[in-house]
């Protein structure tokens, strides 16, 4: 195998495909990437045998083959050369050269023999997506996804795809956030995609005008363009019934300026720590008033805002309500109450964009 290319479309396939290489595994191969020179082009995998990632970059083939390389070391080379091009050649036993300018290196390669196969998914094609619009999604509910693997299922995102409107789904059972827009789907299907995946993937597809496509069935997905191709497997299990849990109705809606409600908390929780996790108390009445007493201090805050309804004293967990008000992106937001012990709903002030979930938190005295 023997290929000449740009470097920096190089550098960028390699970083990319590495999102998906183990750093470090029992199986020295899965350290590495496949890369696999004929026709025009070279074409890269990274796959830690849950989810893989390809791309294709043109190249001078010189010498048609395939081969392993540590995708650290081969990152860190390429970084390092300063030409506009890079010789990548291999003999015979897998020793490869990579030269760019003066400088060369060889370092040893792996059998691509060992490398394992990406499955063949077999997936039907179900909706496309703008890449803006797949980002925004996943990065307003990715903060609720939870990290505990006591419940598998919550350790993903469910996505809903129906017949005219895709819902993505996030919980860990302290916080739930709900996104959904107008997309129509090919087939209609529910499917736990996991975080780390969605995560990679947003980071990937960063073309803001481009199509994604993504193919499901119940066992992977898909995400594909003309960049990146991403094969992942889905979470089995059953997703909690979201619908079921959400308030109906509100006895307390409050009108808030979400930097300034920001600000509030933020400063409250200057006298929280990891040890000393006592939670906000928030009084909701003419005007919202903040309070949080720890050993460290005691602090007392207040701000205005439109509020309809009974009042009520709430406790909340700050990372949770930041949280929160951070993901919205919005300036304005409408929060329904329905007691001190009911979760709280976070809504845009207009329209349906997304809905957030936040439970309270009981006072010791109560």
């Amino acid at each position: 195998m023997k290929i000449i290319c740009d470097r920096t479309l190089l550098s960028a396939a390699v970083s990319g495909v590495s999102k998906a290489v183990t750093q470090r595994s029992s199986i020295p191969v899965l350290e590495g990437i496949l890369l696999k020179a004929e026709g025009f082009q070279l074409t890269l995998t990274g796959y830690d045998l849950e989810m893989g990632i390809t791309t294709s970059i043109e190249a001078n083939v010189l010498t048609p083959g395939e081969t392993v390389l540590s995708a650290k070391l081969l990152g860190d080379i390429i970084r390092g050369l300063t030409s506009d091009e890079i010789e990548i050649s291999v003999n015979e036993t897998n020793n490869a050269t990579v030269k760019g300018g003066i400088p060369e290196f060889n370092i040893a390669g792996m059998n691509p023999g060992d490398y394992p196969e990406l499955p063949k998914p077999g997936a039907d094609q179900t909706l496309d997506i703008n890449t803006a619009a797949l980002r925004e999604m996943v990065e307003t509910t990715l903060y609720a996804v939870s990290v505990d693997d006591k419940k598998p299922a919550h350790t993903g995102e469910l996505f809903v795809m129906g017949p005219e409107q895709l819902t993505v789904v996030a919980l860990d059972g302290f916080r739930l956030a709900i996104t959904q827009k107008n997309i129509a789907a090919a087939k209609e299907i529910s499917i736990i995609i996991p975080a780390k995946t969605l995560s990679e993937t947003v980071k990937l597809f960063t073309k803001e005008d481009e199509i994604i496509h993504i193919a499901a069935n119940r066992r992977f997905v898909v995400f594909s363009s003309q960049s990146y191709t991403v094969i992942s497997r889905l979470i089995e299990g059953d997703f909690l019934d979201y619908k079921r849990v959400l308030p109906e109705g509100c006895r307390t809606r409050v009108t808030i300026d979400v930097r300034d409600f920001m600000s509030a908390i933020e400063r409250a929780s200057l006298i929280i720590t990891e040890r000393l996790k006592n939670p906000l108390r928030i009084t909701f009445d003419n005007k919202i008033t903040v309070r949080c007493q720890t050993t460290l201090g005691k602090v007392v805050d207040e701000l205005d805002a439109k509020i309809e309804g009974e009042p009520v004293e709430i406790g909340f967990n700050n990372r949770y309500l930041l949280d929160a008000l951070r993901y919205s992106h919005a300036n304005k937001l409408i929060l329904e109450l329905n007691g001190p012990l009911s979760p709280v709903k976070v809504m845009p002030e207009d329209g349906d964009d997304f809905l957030f979930l936040v439970l309270p938190v009981r006072f010791k005295n109560d």
